[in-house]
């Protein structure tokens, strides 16, 4: 195949696709509907045609007859008259109008026909056209209910991608809080148990010494619940001041020497 040729099929094969999508069906069901309502009328004209065709040769015969008439009055009339050549003649020129009578009613018949047929052709265009009317906006409306259950369709094709992205995005926000709420609470674990100092704050010597007081509140518990198993002595004055070992031990170091122990 030569190059000509290849081209020449690939653009025809674009021009169909860009036609596909340019035509509207509906758009195409209307002018078609068009089409034949301008067919019908044409055939509505044909028929008016024919009939006014018709009744002026009806007007003629009844115009020839009459004259016919009038001819044969004259010939009777001459007759009475004595005047045999004057009835001749007007005798000769009935017979010609009769014959042009009988033309005419020929040609009158004939349209009659012709009118006839194009009453009944009218007739069943007119049952035609109303049934591809009732067709057309059937499928008018069949064809708007698949476009819009299309444009839905894809709606929620995008909407099911958009979401799934969606998706992905809350679980990473939501791994993400997860860890940040984890490493906050390590942190706060860190900064209670001391192994972190917290620089946010002055130091304040007094709350240190409360929190020392508090441990050796955990160590004096532990001391009375041993002395309860009777596994050792309980500091008893300490307990009951309420004051922490190491404080009473450090009390009796500074005692002055000589003093009762």
């Amino acid at each position: 195949m030569s190059v000509m040729k290849r081209l020449s099929m690939i653009f025809k094969s674009k021009a169909n696709k860009a036609l596909d999508k340019m035509e509207d069906p509906r758009e195409t069901l209307d002018y078609s509907y068009q089409r034949q309502l301008e067919l019908l009328q044409k055939v509505r004209r044909g028929v008016a045609d024919v009939a006014t065709s018709r009744k002026r040769v009806e007007l003629q015969i009844n115009q020839a007859e009459a004259e016919a008439a009038k001819r044969e009055q004259q010939a009777k009339a001459a007759l009475s008259s004595g005047r045999e050549d004057l009835a001749r003649e007007a005798l000769a020129r009935r017979s010609t109008i009769q014959t042009q009578v009988a033309d005419l009613r020929i040609q009158y018949n004939n349209l009659q026909g012709e009118e006839e047929k194009l009453t009944l052709a009218s007739q069943r265009l007119q049952a035609k056209v109303d049934s591809f009317r009732t067709r057309k906006e059937t499928i008018k409306a069949t064809y708007t209910a698949a476009e819009a259950q299309t444009r839905i369709n894809e709606a929620f094709s995008g909407i099911s991608e958009e979401m799934g992205d969606v998706g992905l995005a809350i679980q990473r926000a939501e791994d993400k809080t997860a860890q940040m709420q984890a490493r906050a609470g390590a942190i706060d674990e860190l900064l209670a148990s001391g192994a972190l100092d917290d620089f946010t704050g002055q130091r304040d010597d007094i709350q240190a010494e409360l929190d020392r007081m508090g441990t050796s509140n955990i160590e004096l518990e532990i001391a009375k619940m041993k002395a309860e198993l009777g596994q050792a002595p309980a500091p008893k004055s300490a307990i009951e001041q309420g004051q922490p070992a190491t404080q009473q031990q450090h009390t009796q170091q500074v005692r002055q020497p000589g003093e009762a122990q």
